[in-house]
């Protein structure tokens, strides 16, 4: 069903037992800029949750402070039960294991080899493995995104589909609880960018993730969706499935789907 979130409805009702994040109440403004005013959202268990929102309106903001790569003004962010605002360096990276991160650049290493890419998050959180155990974390990295033949290519070798999948393989090779998702389709052709919402949700399944998938791509929110959380004027505005959204009489919600 259709839910309309305004600044008296807009906490989200505790499920503990299948929470995965839990924002509440949130607050980020840079300057006079209030980019998050009040917003609130839940992400359960197994769950994916597409936000939309104008070019600007805190889409990426949200989950750099889910993240904690920015710290709100105000607010809590619950994160497998641990409220990032409140965590210090060493609880963040603890706490990161267990999240993956997409890009919207890719962000991956230049100098970098595919394998050395992939090894990076392993040696960044100091995970203590011998390296036959690295080497076959890192194949079945590539396995999942079906390039395992670019392990010792550079990136700039590969096409920018590939560069997608590689990062990718990299926020698997931890086998994280929760993948955010930043614009992961930006930049790439109509076929590629089905391919990647095709790859991700299979991902989804076989690892039984949450996730946060921002984007402007209405077929990824189509295909990728459990439900699409409207970003609007700093709240969390509108939350249902696509095809309820897209029902709805709203001309704020309509737009987004003229």
């Amino acid at each position: 069903m259709l839910q309309t979130i305004n600044n008296t409805r807009n906490s989200p009702l505790p499920d503990e037992d299948n929470e995965i994040i839990a924002v509440e109440h949130l607050y980020k403004s840079f300057g006079s800029n209030k980019v998050l005013i009040d917003f609130s959202m839940l992400l359960h268990k197994e769950e994916n949750i597409v936000v939309l929102g104008k070019s600007g309106s805190g889409k990426s903001v949200l989950i750099k402070c889910i993240i904690g790569l920015v710290k709100p003004d105000s607010g809590t962010i619950r994160v497998l039960g641990q409220n990032i605002p409140e965590l210090s360096m060493e609880e963040l990276d603890k706490i990161r294991v267990r999240i993956g991160f997409l890009f919207q650049s890719n962000a991956l290493y230049d100098s970098m080899s595919v394998r050395q890419n992939l090894e990076f998050p392993l040696r960044r959180h100091s995970i203590r493995l011998r390296q036959d155990e690295v080497d076959t974390l890192v194949m079945n990295a590539l396995e999942d995104v079906g390039l395992q033949h670019t392990i010792d290519m550079m990136p700039a070798e590969l096409s920018g589909g590939m560069r997608k999948r590689i990062a990718l393989a990299r926020t698997l090779i931890l086998k994280p609880d929760i993948i955010l998702y930043d614009e992961p389709t930006t930049g790439l052709d109509p076929i590629t960018a089905k391919e990647i919402i095709e790859l991700m949700i299979r991902i989804q399944k076989k690892y039984r993730s949450a996730s946060i998938i921002i984007s402007h791509d209405m077929n990824c929110v189509k295909m990728a969706s459990d439900k699409v959380l409207m970003l609007i004027e700093g709240k969390c505005y509108a939350l249902g499935t696509m095809e309820e959204l897209q029902r709805s009489a709203d001309p704020k919600v309509k737009k987004f789907f003229e």
